[in-house]
């Protein structure tokens, strides 16, 4: 008997989407899928491809007002301008697409970047995808890219940001669930331990710093101020390999600075951490609250950086550092200082169960264990299990309900968190998360 396949459509601009394929890939391959993940910038063809990035990176970097401009002004408003590049991406994409899935059927397309996203949705609603279309997205607000009529199911990971689906579909199918997370990082050491495997000082204040993949404004000066301070830094460069030799030569004047490249044992450097400084990335803020660390979050990436950037402050354990290199060193030390001694905050729940219960859904059925075949389920209202849920279990076409009535939804799930489940496919229920 063949295993099932699923498509996962990437993109190669930072890591956060690397991290989700991940995610999304270990728990496909464990319940007995067979996984292939595409990148959509490399599918564009190289020329378009690669001149896509260097656009994107350019704009961020050097024209970040521009890229706010673009992103709040035209890609959420769903412009003219915001139709004409899908329409652009679409047509080089789809066909691709087309091709690769006529000539072996998914049994489940997977977007996790707005560009594929797009594609197949276009591809399911034209009959060329046989198998549900299912988005992904961890930013607070789906932009127009993202939200295509054709989606199966859109998976968001927080009351905010599946709402904001409904404003370009308002009978779109629709859960909320935890951000998706490695499983590694539930199982990190704690700080004691991290920090003698690392030979790190136990009682050392120490941040981990990550550059997610765009090297955002003066980071090693950062580094090094926050060196001067007294404050052991874990820098990690990423794929940026400028960076990377900037941080060498810092640790080879400070014995304070551990430089590191591209890594997989970050749950390790984020587990001997006081503070996790990085930019507002969904995938390494959720990280670092699975382990308890709090963010020290730079304002430096903009459009979606930005709200985002709200979101995790609006979750608590998180400030905002100034743009010089000192102010960075003196938000560390103040936060490093005020958290000394605080409770351990609240468990995050895992994300898997309510991502299995979810895909139920659309008729994906997954098992924690290929061998004994025992169904992930979420945990009945503990929170654990399925966050929340908008429309029916028929897709785009069958949904249910309507947006008007979820924060009533969700006021009634915050007033009774035990209550039983009354047998009725609930409108939005609320889990727990710190």
């Amino acid at each position: 008997m063949s295993r099932s396949r699923a498509v996962i459509l990437s993109g190669s601009l930072g890591l956060g989407h690397e991290m989700l394929v991940r995610s999304c890939s270990a728990l496909l391959e464990h319940s007995g899928w067979r996984v292939e993940s595409l990148d959509c910038m490399g599918l564009l063809g190289r020329r378009s491809g690669a001149a896509g990035e260097r656009l994107f990176a350019r704009t961020i970097r050097t024209l970040p007002g521009a890229y706010d401009a673009l992103h709040f002004a035209h890609l959420r408003t769903g412009s003219r301008l915001a139709a004409a590049l899908d329409v652009s991406a679409s047509a080089r994409l789809t066909p691709v697409l087309s091709e690769l899935f006529a000539r072996e059927p998914p049994d489940l397309v997977l977007s996790v970047f707005a560009t594929g996203a797009s594609a197949a949705a276009k591809l399911r609603a034209r009959g060329k995808l046989q198998a549900p279309a299912v988005v992904l997205c961890t930013d607070i607000t789906l932009h127009r890219l993202w939200v295509q009529a054709g989606t199966d199911l859109f998976l968001s990971t927080s009351p905010a940001a599946g709402t904001s689906v409904l404003r370009y579909l308002p009978r779109a199918n629709v859960a909320v669930i935890p951000p998706p997370v490695r499983p590694a990082f539930y199982e990190a050491p704690s700080k004691e331990k991290a920090r003698a495997e690392l030979g790190l000082p136990r009682d050392a204040s120490c941040a981990l710093v990550i550059d997610s993949g765009w090297g955002f404004g003066p980071i090693d000066a950062r580094v090094a101020a926050l060196a001067r301070a007294g404050v052991f830094v874990l820098a990690v460069a990423g794929r940026q390999a400028d960076v990377e030799r900037r941080f060498r030569a810092l640790g080879a004047a400070d014995q304070r600075v551990r430089p590191f490249g591209f890594v997989d044992d970050v749950p390790l450097l984020m587990a001997a951490a006081d503070v996790v400084v990085a930019l507002p990335g969904a995938t390494t803020c959720s990280e670092a609250r699975v382990l308890g660390r709090p963010l020290l979050l730079l304002d430096g990436m903009p459009g979606h950086g930005r709200e985002n950037l709200v979101h995790e402050l609006e979750l608590g354990d998180a400030r905002v550092a100034g743009p010089a290199p000192g102010d960075l060193a003196e938000a560390a030390l103040a936060f490093i200082e005020a958290r000394r001694g605080a409770p351990p905050r609240a468990r995050v729940p895992r994300w898997e169960p309510a991502f299995v219960d979810a895909l139920t859904r659309v008729g994906v059925h997954l098992l924690s264990d290929s061998a004994t075949g025992t169904p992930v389920r979420a945990e009945g209202t503990s929170g654990a299990g399925l966050v929340g849920v908008v429309g029916g279990p028929g897709g785009v076409g069958g949904a249910r309900g309507a947006g008007t009535e979820m924060e009533a939804s969700l006021r009634r799930r915050a007033a009774s968190p035990g209550s039983p489940a009354d047998g009725r496919q609930p409108q939005l229920a609320t889990a727990q998360r710190s």
